[in-house]
């Protein structure tokens, strides 16, 4: 019997993840790929000895890497070796003031307690209960298709939201347990790279502080490339065909079902067609008469952030730096509202500095520093190169007085990364880097749906639908796809 054909949009985590998993179910999978390599976002370069991994850095979720891998009998292992990060991450509050955050749990009680007195205790409460979210959330919850209501209308699940706190904010949540500005501060951290204001952000997210503290930051040695190498080695040998500088112009649509995708390299015939590329841009090709949503809808959602990001060559070490640093030695309200209430470039940001060389010395030459900045910012802004450099001079004016040494003579390899490239890379909507915000409003069924209610053979998978935005939802994300793909086709 000739297998049928499904083509995935995207060589990003979902769409590779989809891949795999309708391979291994029997399907010929082909992957249509705009770049020329795989990992959407977590794409990575090399320049001047240097390898710089383009987007995700934190390897948070470790279970979610090693049940993928699992479904097909690998281990997280066969791919790469993961080393468990002490210090997690550094939080800068001032020149004279940094915490290191601890992977030791009855460490990380210590300065708790040594910072309000009580917290120890108010800690352990707050991840009892943020265990139960995350394992109810992970199992539950994130798995569901949020295609009809009655997918969450039993008893059981309706208590499991209650007790998961899906109807209040983590903002009133977390207020419960500290009182500390420095320790808010540190569990609200997450929730800003969420994308969202913890004011909006459901209280369930503090599955996340039970993510970052009990499972750890690690780090899979070589880079976060290394990742997507895998999950590609993996497709690679379930049968998946992967094609490379293959826009996708267009769609083959007939009797309501989409027949196959336009390329520059031709068309291509297909059962079903799974997007693992910008939801908005995908929309955009289908046009007014295909697409789930219209332009007013899209308008009216609320993004996560983007990122103003910049990747560094330092030709030698730089003192005080670990691994991961959170620099919050600026006004946090201040810039959160700068980014999601009224959008504007930054008056004085926060910031985030990875220095993976501090770990992992083949990431860069001998006795330099490979260094990657964040700033995040509210999508949509203007971009310009004279926005970026004000914004370059201030990191580096900060970073040199932490540090205590000159840097701006020691830069050998600098590119600067934003809005625009967003754009022409992914065809990011507004420019965003992490997708949808993780707002009450846009959780579960009200986010933008995985099927495409005109064409019943058309899905789509990754961070702007559900789960939502992150490396291990997108995951998620596209083998929740396949399992609709399959019972479609099947």
């Amino acid at each position: 019997m000739k297998k049928k054909k499904v083509i995935v949009i995207g060589a990003g985590f979902s769409g590779l993840s989809t891949a795999t998993e309708l391979a291994d179910k029997g399907y010929e999978v082909s992957i249509f790929e705009k770049n020329e390599q795989a990992g959407g976002r977590a794409r990575v370069f090399k320049e001047m000895g240097f390898t710089f991994d383009m987007g995700p850095s934190w390897y948070w979720m470790p279970d979610i890497f090693d049940n993928y891998f699992a479904r097909f009998g690998k281990k997280t292992k066969d791919y790469y070796t993961l080393k468990r990060l002490d210090p997690s991450y550094s939080v800068i509050l001032s020149d004279s003031e940094v915490l290191d955050i601890p992977a030791d749990y009855h460490d990380l009680r210590t300065m708790f307690e040594s910072i309000e007195p009580g917290a120890a205790h108010a800690l352990d409460r707050f991840l009892e209960q943020a265990a139960y979210k995350y394992k109810v959330g992970i199992q539950k919850f994130v798995w569901k298709p949020s295609v009809k209501i009655s997918e969450f209308l039993s008893l059981r699940l309706l208590l499991d939201a209650l007790r998961m706190d899906v109807f209040s904010s983590f903002y009133t949540h977390i207020r419960k347990f500290f009182k500390s500005e420095t320790l808010l501060k540190l569990m609200e951290f997450p929730i800003l790279f969420l994308g969202a204001i913890s004011q909006n952000t459901p209280a369930m997210y503090s599955l996340m502080n039970f993510a970052e503290i009990k499972l750890g930051t690690w780090y899979p040695m070589g880079g976060m490339h290394l990742i997507v190498k895998g999950m590609v080695d993996l497709a690679l040998s379930k049968g998946v065909q992967i094609h490379y500088d293959a826009e996708v112009t267009g769609f083959a649509i007939e009797g309501g079902l989409v027949k196959g995708i336009k390329t520059s390299q031709g068309v291509f015939e297909a059962d079903a067609v799974v997007a693992s590329a910008d939801y908005h841009f995908v929309e955009t090709l289908l046009g007014d008469a295909y697409r789930n949503y219209d332009e007013s809808y899209w308008d009216k959602r609320v993004m996560a952030p983007s990122s103003l990001l910049f990747y560094l060559g330092i030709n030698k070490r730089l003192p005080r730096l670990k691994h991961h640093n959170l620099f919050f030695d600026r006004d946090f309200s201040v810039h959160s509202h700068e980014i999601y209430t009224d959008p504007t470039w930054p008056s004085d940001p926060l910031f985030y500095a990875s220095a993976p060389s501090v770990t992992d010395p083949s990431v860069a030459p001998d006795g330099c520093e490979n260094l990657f900045l964040l700033i995040p910012v509210a999508p949509n802004l203007e971009d310009t190169e004279a926005f970026r450099e004000k914004y370059f001079e201030q990191l580096i004016e900060r970073l040199e007085v932490y540090c205590g040494v000159s840097i701006r003579d020691s830069i050998i390899f600098k590119r600067s990364y934003a809005h625009q490239d967003f754009k022409l890379d992914y065809h990011a909507f507004k420019g965003n880097a992490y997708g949808l915000a993780n707002t009450l409003r846009q959780t579960a069924i009200l986010k933008p749906s995985l099927k495409n209610r005109q064409l019943k053979n058309m899905f789509y998978t990754g961070q702007l639908t559900v789960p939502g935005p992150g490396v291990p939802p997108s995951l998620i994300s596209g083998l929740v796809v396949a399992k609709e793909v399959d019972q479609l086709l099947k």
